[in-house]
């Protein structure tokens, strides 16, 4: 039997579980999206739980056919959304269920992390650069329907510690393109559907005045002035792209403050927002910048399976 680590993530938008084997590859990332009625940007929090509960037997089924000649040592789960005092959100409540029923039956035990942490640790598996980004300081920007924040992240001994630096006065990053999505018609969660119509844009986007301070910025007004492209020409490739070069624009001028502030390091992209292939050719151009496959962006359970095994395996030590 083969020794493996299992990960478990209940976010707002997806039911996640994966597996990290010994040498910390891995071999499960599985997902259930949890489901958005039509015209809606969102679910709240209590039918984000009644999701999960619904998604859970079946994914953990399917994690039971990976599991057939391995033996997990120890169950991670993202118990809340930031490493930080007093965060929490209901819908992380369902995975830490699932972790300590999994974990009463198994005999495994159970390590909590934040959903953060784990982002920016599957971000920086799938990178293809994590030793370098490990081996000091680096900044990480988590891009999400629920978070747009910069982080400065230093390494620990069983994890890594991420203070918050700049990030979002108003809108988050994917709340804006999800509800520029809806206004044009598209299913939630919009940002692939979002993201072909920008690339099908021809011309030079319209562009909207960056509004960043100390790291900081402001996105409300980006969708303003989506909305009124829209309303006035009804294009939608020209709104989208609107939409995407204006938080590449932000992103890029929080990145040059922060650089400037606590010194030149690499850039880490992590979050749903940062699977978008039109900003991460922008923003690869601008910086020492790293992303992480699509399937590693987006909310996930690898990066918590990957934590899970680097602090099992530090405490060993």
């Amino acid at each position: 039997m083969k020794n493996c680590f299992v990960g478990i993530d209940t976010s707002n938008y997806t039911t996640s579980v994966a597996i990290a084997d010994l040498d910390g590859k891995i071999i499960a990332n599985l997902k259930r999206p949890l489901p958005v009625k039509s015209g809606e940007c969102g679910l709240r929090q209590s039918d984000a739980v009644f999701a999960h509960v619904k998604n859970l037997p079946d994914i953990m089924s399917e994690l039971s056919g990976y599991l057939d000649d391995m033996t997990p040592l120890a169950i991670g789960v993202s118990a809340t959304p930031r490493d930080t005092e007093g965060s929490y959100m209901p819908c992380f409540l369902s995975g830490r269920a699932a972790a300590y029923s999994f974990s009463a039956a198994s005999g495994a035990e159970v390590l909590e992390f934040s959903h953060q942490n784990g982002h920016i640790m599957a971000a920086a598996y799938s990178s293809g650069a994590s030793e370098k980004l490990f081996s000091g300081r680096f900044i990480a920007f988590h891009v999400s329907g629920g978070t747009t924040e910069a982080l400065l992240v230093t390494p620990t001994d069983d994890s890594f510690k991420a203070t918050i630096v700049g990030g979002t006065l108003d809108l988050n990053a994917g709340q804006l393109i999800d509800r520029t999505g809806v206004m044009l018609g598209l299913d939630f969660p919009c940002g692939a559907a979002l993201e072909q119509l920008a690339n099908s844009f021809e011309g030079n986007p319209e562009r909207v005045r960056v509004s960043v301070k100390d790291g900081y910025c402001n996105l409300s007004g980006i969708e303003n002035k989506a909305k009124a492209l829209y309303e006035k020409t009804g294009d939608k490739p020209a709104t989208a792209a609107l939409v995407f070069e204006a938080i590449c624009d932000n992103l890029i001028a929080m990145t040059k403050q922060l650089t400037e502030k606590y010194g030149d390091m690499s850039v880490l992209f992590a979050g749903g927002v940062m699977s978008n292939s039109y900003m991460r050719k922008k923003l690869s151009a601008n910086f020492d910048a790293y992303f992480s496959e699509p399937a590693y962006s987006a909310d996930n359970a690898a990066g918590i399976a990957l934590l899970c095994r680097k602090r099992f395996l530090d405490k060993k030590d």
